[in-house]
C-alpha cells in the first residue's frame, strides 16, 4: 500500500502540476485573444487608420497656413509706443541689448519724438552729414549699424532706432548707459 500510495501521490503532483501550467498556458491565451483584434476588428481598424491619414493630409495646408500666421509680422501701432516695441522685438531677435525705458529716454532727448527731425547746425551737419530721425543718427553710423529686417532708411522710425540702439550697444553695452548725446 505504501507504493502505491507514493506512486498515487507522485501522479496526484504532476497531475496538479500539469493543470497549474495549464491553466496559466490557457489564461495567457485568452489574454492574447482578448487583446488581439478579430480580422473583422482588424480591417475597420486599417480603415479608420486610413481615413485619419487622409484627414491628416488634407489639414495640412490649413496647418501650415496657421504657423504662416503665427510667424507673420506683428502688427504694431504707427507712432513713438510702437515704434519702440517692434524696435525692442527686433532687438531681442538679434541680441542687442535695451529697455523701453531707455530707447525712450534717449528718443525724448534727441528729436523729442519727432522721426523727421534734422539737426542742421552741430558739427555734423556742417560737414554735410546732418543727424536725422529719433535718435540722430548720421548716415555713416545708420549704414555701419543697419540692422538687417529693417528699412535700409535712415528716417525710418524702426530702422533708425534699431540702429542707434545697435551703435550704442557696440560703444557703450547698451542703449540704457546712454544719458546724453553719443
Amino acid at each position: 500500500m505504501t507504493v502505491t500510495t507514493q506512486t498515487s501521490n507522485s501522479r496526484i503532483a504532476r497531475f496538479r502540476k500539469f493543470s497549474v501550467v495549464g491553466i496559466a498556458t490557457a489564461g495567457a491565451a485568452a489574454a492574447v485573444l482578448t487583446l488581439a483584434p478579430s480580422p473583422a476588428q482588424a480591417a475597420e481598424l486599417t480603415s479608420a487608420t486610413a481615413s485619419a491619414t487622409k484627414i491628416s493630409a488634407a489639414d495640412a495646408p490649413a496647418a501650415k497656413t496657421a504657423a504662416k500666421a503665427k510667424k507673420a509680422k506683428k502688427a504694431y501701432p504707427n507712432n513713438l509706443d510702437g515704434w519702440i516695441k517692434e524696435s525692442l522685438a527686433i532687438m531681442k531677435a538679434k541680441g542687442i541689448p535695451g529697455s523701453y525705458e531707455g530707447l525712450h529716454r534717449n528718443i525724448m532727448r534727441e528729436s523729442g519724438g519727432n522721426p523727421n527731425a534734422e539737426n542742421g547746425w552741430d558739427v555734423n551737419a556742417q560737414n554735410g552729414t546732418p543727424s536725422k530721425g529719433l535718435l540722430q543718427v548720421i548716415q555713416p553710423t545708420f549704414d555701419a549699424y543697419h540692422v538687417a529686417g529693417t528699412p535700409n532708411d535712415l528716417t525710418d522710425p524702426v530702422a533708425n532706432i534699431t540702429a542707434a540702439a545697435n551703435y550704442a550697444a557696440d560703444k557703450y553695452g547698451s542703449i540704457d548707459n546712454v544719458d546724453s548725446a553719443y
